[in-house]
């Protein structure tokens, strides 16, 4: 048993469980941890799609009781096939591009150079996002012809919870989704705050966020595991297994913390640690100082 080659993998684990659902690139990261510690090559690369699968299960702990309520009255409750409905129009988008373009895109955008570009250039849309969804604090609470407060509201969001989303809103959000095939670009980041610009309140984004984050890893891990089936032996089942144990721990704090966090903070501090990643990175490859592997 090769323990240095497992704590790489227990390494990789933790960077994909801590940035899978939060808006700075699991991608872009996994990419770059490969490329420090040599695991970029053809199975390292079904090894990261993988251990998705460990993150995936913690969403569907955390929100067991939503999945299971919808599972259980998918026959019969409208509501539960609404849900059923939007998460699966809101899937398509990436299979279908992901099916035509995945390969190109992996041949030639699979770069830290191009991971950090997108880093910094995802940071300051975030800023920007953020800026236009900015709290307005000037919402008066109204009881007996007095003003008696004033409450917290986020002036563009007109879709408070997932389940009044629609079919619209969902595919729109897919649509956006299609973005994170471009390496560093960050799947949720894409998601969360695209959502917020269409309308979506930030928990309601948030969520539907992490929902449509389950078919979308399983299938791309699913289907990585499938088409490069030959690269694969039983003696990498250790590596995986760790892999996918790390991701799992990880991404469960890391959600728990993150639903938390949203309902007083903004993401601004994600997008300025996008940009400064995204420059270190830069700046460590044209100077020489660091040689990053494609």
């Amino acid at each position: 048993m090769d323990i240095v080659l497992l704590a790489k993998a227990a390494v990789m684990g933790v960077v994909e469980g801590v940035t899978e659902f939060l808006p700075i690139s699991s991608a872009g990261h996994l990419i770059l941890a490969g490329s420090l510690l040599g695991m970029d090559d053809a199975k390292g690369k079904v090894f990261d799609i993988a251990i998705q699968t460990g993150a995936i299960l913690a969403v569907i702990i955390v929100y067991w009781k939503k999945i299971r309520e919808t599972l259980v009255e998918l026959p019969s409750q409208q509501q539960a096939q609404k849900f059923a409905l939007n998460v699966l129009v809101a899937f398509i988008p990436a299979v279908v591009l992901g099916l035509l373009f995945g390969k190109t895109i992996k041949d030639h955008l699979f770069t830290p150079v191009v991971v950090a570009s997108t880093f910094i250039i995802g940071g300051f849309i975030i800023l920007w996002a953020e800026r236009r969804q900015k709290i307005d604090k000037s919402m008066p609470i109204i009881a007996n012809d007095k003003v008696v407060g004033s409450i917290e509201v986020d002036r563009l969001a007109r879709v408070e919870t997932v389940d009044a989303m629609t079919a619209v809103d969902a595919l729109k959000v897919g649509l956006v989704q299609c973005l994170a095939l471009i390496p560093g670009t960050s799947r949720s980041g894409a998601t969360i705050i695209g959502g917020m610009l269409l309308g979506l309140s930030r928990k309601a984004a948030t969520e539907f966020s992490f929902f449509l984050a389950i078919p979308t890893l399983i299938g791309a891990g699913v289907y990585s595991l499938y088409k490069e089936r030959a690269l694969l032996a039983i003696g990498d089942l250790p590596m995986f297994a760790v892999g996918f144990l790390f991701s799992f721990f990880s991404a469960w704090l890391c959600i728990r913390w993150l639903l938390h966090y949203i309902a007083s903070h903004t993401f601004n501090g994600f997008a300025w640690y996008r940009i400064a990643f995204g420059i270190v990175v830069l700046a460590t490859a044209w100077s020489g100082l660091v040689t990053w592997a494609d």
